[in-house]
């Protein structure tokens, strides 16, 4: 059994891209996804990469986004081993 993801990295570029292409201002996606526009555009901005699981659920559902779409997570690193 595994344990719960503690934090998600997001794509802070990505979350931009989609939100600009569904056409949602800043303020009204941070709103329907309970988070501030501050917030939203810190982690758009890539100043901000960590998210907590009910955060990143929420501002998942606002743009829309699948359960298993991890399209707004950041690329994970290869494995060099």
């Amino acid at each position: 059994m595994t344990a719960p993801r503690a934090t998600y990295e997001v794509d802070g570029a990505a979350i931009r891209r989609l939100r600009m292409a569904r056409g949602i201002q800043m303020a009204d996606l941070a709103r329907t996804a309970r988070i501030t526009p501050s917030y939203l555009s810190r982690l758009e901005t890539g100043v901000r990469r960590q998210m907590r699981p009910p955060t990143y659920t929420a501002l998942r559902t606002a743009l829309g986004v699948e359960a298993d779409d991890d399209q707004l997570l950041a690329p994970s690193e290869p494995n060099t081993e």
